[in-house]
């Protein structure tokens, strides 16, 4: 058999990379005791053992590691219940124990399907075949049972469309109760976890509908390679959003007092700049993007970053991470009074930030209480 390497192949392949190496990122560190960034790890992880399989079947290598064959299908079952639970952690904060159970599913079909593991690989081989090269001739084979020998292991396609299908109608609840909760439009909203929930929805919803199409037109699988580029495609866009969301390309340079010796910033100009900062800051609160940083408000106020740092050093005599600190648990404070029922952790998320222990530690150095303390004394 000779091997396949095209455009498709190269695509996919490099997908795969992205999605193991940003997989890395949020399932370590620090990154990973923010469940929803817990739940984004195991689903890139998820598409990126579903789409190595379909590489090495589309290209052919499949024939060197028959073993791996059908290998990913339990782990198709992990992608829905991963998303539902990371939209369901960005909405309303961490999520129970209980929850976990949604995970049960891919035990089960594993069990399922283990008599198939355990056959010879000339099984495998015509299972390969059958799927993606339906001309070819088969290899000889005398079994005494059916490896195959329950009904959910011979519909694995249509069970797995049933489980995206179902746990994208639960994920788009639990966003359409999000923006609810926030009063904000659907499609006219500019908080930065409401749009990220969006898009989640939106790239979940199509990519259901075009691997149901592609499995509809083309026979056993043989298209699969289209989804695959798709999906692949979404993990590159996520990657970019991580990148341009990062703040290492934002960083300030290491100065000290003495850089502002030489400014010609006048009395005049730093109270304009500090009444368009206020303005904004209390207007449209940017503060609330956990990536929020001293470039991205000078881009939106329109001076430089120098500026704005000496208008905020010098007429409020605090530091632009000291000034943003205030502003959220200024809002966390509000949130605490007004939504009594809300968790910590939910609010910590709102306000921007993506840990509860430095929310709490923010907090508690400004008010001198912690968030619960606060909250048990103005109910």
């Amino acid at each position: 058999m000779n091997y396949k390497v095209d455009l498709f192949a190269i695509f996919i392949f490099l997908g795969i990379v992205q999605a193991i190496f940003l997989s890395y990122f949020f399932l370590t560190g620090e990154n990973r005791k923010v469940q929803a960034n817990f739940f984004q790890g195991i689903l890139l992880l998820a598409i990126a053992f579903n789409i190595i399989e379909i590489f090495i079947m589309y290209t052919g290598y499949i024939v060197n590691c028959l073993y791996l064959v059908d290998f990913s299908e339990p782990i198709a079952f992990v992608i829905g219940p991963s998303l539902y639970l990371m939209i369901r952690s960005r909405a309303r904060g961490e999520v129970e124990c209980k929850q976990y159970l949604h995970f049960i599913t891919p035990f089960i079909y594993f069990i399922l399907l283990f008599p198939f593991f355990l056959t010879p690989d000339d099984v495998k081989y015509n299972a390969y075949i059958s799927a993606y090269h339906p001309d070819f001739p088969f290899r000889e084979v005398n079994l005494d049972f059916d490896p195959r020998w329950n009904w959910f292991t011979h519909h694995p396609t249509e069970l797995i469309l049933t489980s995206l299908f179902i746990y994208i109608i639960l994920s788009s609840i639990e966003i359409r109760n999000a923006y609810h909760r926030k009063g904000e439009s659907f499609w006219k909203t500019t908080n930065p976890i409401l749009v990220l929930l969006r898009a989640e929805v939106i790239v979940s919803i199509s990519l259901l509908f075009l691997v149901a199409i592609v499995k509809l037109f083309n026979r056993n699988d043989t298209g699969d390679h289209l989804f695959a580029a798709y999906i692949s495609l979404t993990v590159y866009f996520t990657s970019f959003r991580v990148i341009r969301n990062s703040g290492f390309f934002k960083q300030a340079s290491l100065v000290d007092a003495a850089k502002y010796k030489g400014s010609t910033l006048s009395s005049e100009q730093k109270e304009n700049i500090l009444s368009k900062l206020k303005q904004v800051m209390e207007n449209e609160k940017p503060y609330l993007n956990p990536l929020f940083s001293l470039p991205d408000l000078s881009d939106k106020l329109k001076f430089s970053v120098h500026q704005l740092s000496q208008a905020i050093n010098e007429g409020l005599n605090k530091s632009f991470f000291e000034l943003t600190a205030e502003y959220r648990v200024n809002e966390a404070k509000q949130l605490l009074k007004d939504q009594p029922n809300i968790k910590i952790e939910e609010i910590a998320e709102q306000v921007g930030y993506s840990s509860k222990s430095s929310f709490n530690t923010v907090f508690k150095k400004i008010t001198g209480k912690t968030p619960s303390e606060y909250r048990s004394q103005t109910s």
